[in-house]
């Protein structure tokens, strides 16, 4: 038996996955990785469209990360959260130095769901308050806090400790809640009904409003104009924390160093974690202002994680933000953005009738797929058309990220532009393959 084989035998008989019926998946054996590709283990080479979970922003392997990490194992591999360690002190410092406003004291979690719901109870008591908000489209991470302010379906199994979670539409033009036709519209319409659900729920009641600055696993809905300045006006006006979620959409995704800004605001807190060290060890974080700061300044914080600010884990991340820097990642990603992504989608929009809408900004997008594109009937999560199209894109070396009715654009910020271009035609061949089916025609 192979390793890979062994791997897998191993897996099925041991190994318990997140988000599975355990019996009805057959998960793929990846045997390496090298910057964009990785391969199975019959030696087929997949170009990574995904980004694992949208989090290997440098790539696979990359030398200096992997570098890094080494030489801190050899040094210190691990220290109580309570002791200084110089990787935590640096990779503080290169975040908090590029989060926006006075976004300027660093408090780090293993991951994305444990950053929110540290945020959160920061935000509950600096203000006293109980009620969070958060979006129906939206994905909060799976612990017991984050999946119920979650708003997407997956947080229903899970629904029973919502005490003080109230949900709100979001703006979303494409498949509006608003029945606007335009984007000054839809965020007019959705600024007026988060003021009325602030106003109905009762603004006194309110400590937060938890964003993702971008939505990212439910549809990457980037906000319109003047959408994320309208939240920032309602929360100030009513003494409520802004918490901006920038686990998917920050380090670069999105073309900046974190979405938010885009929308030209600096958020009270800003939760962060996959990009910030490409995911290599497991590292989080909160990036709190001089205001909530001042709360604990002399009152103790009450939480803590036996691998807060983790030394390998923040090694990485030093490695990958100085990486950043040098090589002009971010910069990089904006221009893949309005040169490769957004034009070679809409002309895909053009060829194959099953893409409704493109939607994205830097190596961040989404194509939402449809039965039809007058009435917008999305395909169906699990149907034949997704699963076949599924499978074609990997039939031709390209692993896809299919979630609900869409497909996700999601690469390594690092990836070339020749290789950018491959992908998408990949993609282009897929789709074609699929859709010249005769039952499979949109």
């Amino acid at each position: 038996m192979s390793d890979a084989d062994r791997a897998y035998a191993l897996d099925r008989k041991h190994v318990f996955h997140s988000w599975s019926a355990q019996e009805l998946i057959d998960p793929i054996v990846i045997t390496k990785a090298d910057g964009p590709y990785l391969w199975d283990r019959y030696g087929n080479k997949l170009l990574d469209f995904t980004s694992q979970l949208v989090y290997t922003n440098l790539g696979h392997q990359h030398p200096r990360i992997v570098a890094a990490i080494a030489r801190q194992a050899a040094t210190l591999c691990t220290i109580a959260p309570a002791h200084v360690n110089g990787a935590r002190s640096e990779a503080a410092r290169l975040i908090a130095e590029r989060t926006p406003g006075d976004l300027d004291h660093i408090f780090f979690t293993n991951g994305g769901a444990d950053a929110n719901e540290h945020a959160v109870r920061m935000a509950r008591l600096h203000t006293g308050r109980h009620k969070v908000l958060s979006a129906y489209r939206s994905y909060h991470g799976g612990t017991q806090l984050a999946v119920n302010l979650t708003g997407d379906p997956r947080r229903w199994p899970n629904d029973n400790g919502s005490q003080g979670t109230v949900h709100f539409f979001g703006p979303f033009l494409y498949r509006s809640p608003f029945s606007a036709t335009t984007e000054a519209e839809e965020c007019e319409r959705a600024l007026g009904h988060l003021e009325q659900v602030i106003a109905l729920e009762g603004p006194a009641t309110i400590a937060a409003v938890l964003l993702e600055s971008i939505p990212g696993t439910a549809g990457i809905l980037v906000p319109p104009p003047g959408y994320l300045r309208g939240v920032r006006a309602l929360c100030d006006q009513h003494g409520i924390v802004f918490i901006a979620d920038e686990v998917m959409a920050g380090f670069g995704r999105a073309g900046k160093w974190f979405a938010v800004e885009h929308g030209g605001v600096v958020p009270d807190l800003l939760t962060f974690a996959k990009g910030v060290n490409s995911g290599y060890v497991p590292l989080g974080g909160v990036a709190i202002n001089d205001a909530i700061y001042s709360t604990f300044a002399r009152t103790p914080y009450p939480g803590g994680l036996t691998y807060s600010g983790h030394p390998l884990a923040c090694a990485a991340a030093v490695a990958t933000i100085e990486t950043m820097e040098d090589d002009h990642i971010v910069e990089r990603a904006a221009h893949l953005g309005d040169t490769v992504f957004g034009p070679r989608l809409r002309a895909l929009a053009d060829r194959h009738a099953w893409i409704g809408d493109v939607r994205g900004t830097g190596v961040f997008w989404a194509l939402d797929l449809v039965h039809d594109r007058r009435t917008r009937e999305p395909l169906a999560a699990t149907g034949p058309e997704l699963t076949a199209l599924h499978a074609a894109c990997l039939r031709h070396g390209l692993l896809p990220f299919t979630t609900a009715n869409r497909l996700h654009l999601v690469p390594p910020l690092t990836i070339a532009a020749a290789e950018a271009h491959h992908g998408l035609d990949l993609l282009d061949q897929a789709l074609s393959d699929v859709l010249d089916q005769p039952t499979a025609k949109a």
